[in-house]
């Protein structure tokens, strides 16, 4: 690249940057500390959880923007609104989340820019382009959040008790034989593939009133409150994905039950259990968990049948249903066999002996060697 071309772009890239930003880098860190009236161990506490690495004390990088909402945050902790730590888990969660954003939206721009390379060597035509692409964005990253912001506001306010912990579905969906065919595929055919599934997997859970967790790559996490909507969100899924060419199939584990919800994410032994049914469920199925399939008897629309336990990673046995739509069951030799098997070795559900007992019931292996050994 010519030395002129350098400079060019070098200047483009300055334009950008001051438009994104607000203003141009004028302050070191204590500068912007001082300013803000904020201590320097909080402020790079609050950087580094938001996701950028320690700048050396003389380095200029912060601006007025900068300053502003430090001190804004400072206010919000000393009026006893965000407590320090709570602060600091916070700028963490936005951090990881709209890094992921910026991260599409700068890839986006890149398109624009190849497809317009001309926009390059001329640093004005290009920061006017990104001035007037921000706030378009701004206005839509406020809009979704505000319509999420009442949406969970509503559900939280209507629900008694700890809005933090709640029973819920939890429910995981996973592309079979993805690993498999990202070794064939080249990127453009696993872009394709990878968009597809995000795309019916947001149109699918949110019809059924469920939420995105995350996406993890070939699999999705999802939330529901309703047991009957997530029994409806996996099966869907796996007929979506049947009816698409573009897409594997999907396999599934379902689980209800306590579940603990921090920052977006979730936790406890439900989201466990419906990792390790997903990964035990054969390709077109869906695995639920005790709490869900009892949870499920009086549903009209749909019907489980119990299967033997199943040993997996923290369970020896892990009790368990197949979900489908009733009036959908095989009646194949093979499924009636596994069934009566299944009864004849008291592996079925036995209402009266569970009754109050866990969904799961668990069999350490340490416990089990013990019980042997005591019986010799």
């Amino acid at each position: 690249m010519a030395e002129n071309d350098e400079d060019t772009l070098a200047a483009a890239q300055r334009r950008v940057e001051e438009v994104l930003l607000g203003g141009r880098r004028e302050y070191t860190r204590g500068e912007v500390c001082a300013k803000a009236g904020v201590p320097l161990e909080r402020a790079m506490s609050l950087w580094r959880a938001l996701g950028f690495a320690t700048v050396g004390d003389d380095e200029v990088v912060f601006t007025e923007s900068d300053a502003e909402t430090l001190r804004m945050t400072d206010e919000l902790m000393s009026a006893g609104i965000l407590e320090p730590e709570l602060a600091t888990a916070t700028a963490r969660m936005l951090g990881q989340h709209l890094s992921r954003l910026a991260e599409w939206e700068v890839d986006v721009l890149r398109g624009v820019l190849a497809a317009n390379p001309e926009l390059l060597t001329d640093e004005r035509q290009l920061g006017r382009l990104v001035e007037r692409l921000v706030p378009d964005l701004e206005r839509m990253h406020n809009f979704a959040w505000r319509r999420h912001l009442a949406a969970y506001a509503g559900r939280a306010l209507a629900a008694p008790g700890d809005i933090e912990s709640r029973s819920q579905v939890v429910g995981f969906a996973d592309m079979v034989g993805f690993t498999t065919r990202t070794r064939r595929a080249d990127e453009a055919e696993l872009v394709r593939l990878v968009d597809r599934f995000d795309l019916v997997t947001a149109e699918v859970v949110a019809e059924n009133h469920g939420r995105i967790v995350k996406m993890l790559g070939d699999e999705v996490l999802f939330v529901v409150d309703d047991p009957e909507h997530g029994a409806e969100i996996a099966l869907r899924l796996l007929e979506r994905a049947a009816a698409e060419p573009e897409l594997p199939a999907l396999r599934a584990g379902l689980a209800y039950g306590r579940v603990l919800s921090r920052f977006g994410d979730v936790y406890g032994s439900v989201v466990n259990i419906a990792s390790r049914l997903t990964s035990a469920a054969r390709p077109g199925t869906v695995l639920v968990d005790k709490g869900l399939a009892n949870a499920l008897v009086d549903a009209a629309h749909f019907t489980t049948r119990s299967r033997r336990p199943v040993s997996v990673r923290g369970y020896s046995r892990l009790r368990h249903s197949v979900l489908r739509r009733a009036g959908t069951e095989p009646a194949g030799l093979v499924d009636l066999v596994q069934q009566r098997a299944a009864d004849l070795l008291g592996l079925g559900v036995d209402e009266e002996e569970d009754e109050g007992m866990p969904s799961i019931e668990l069999h350490p292996d340490d416990e089990r060697r013990a019980r042997k050994r005591r019986r010799r």
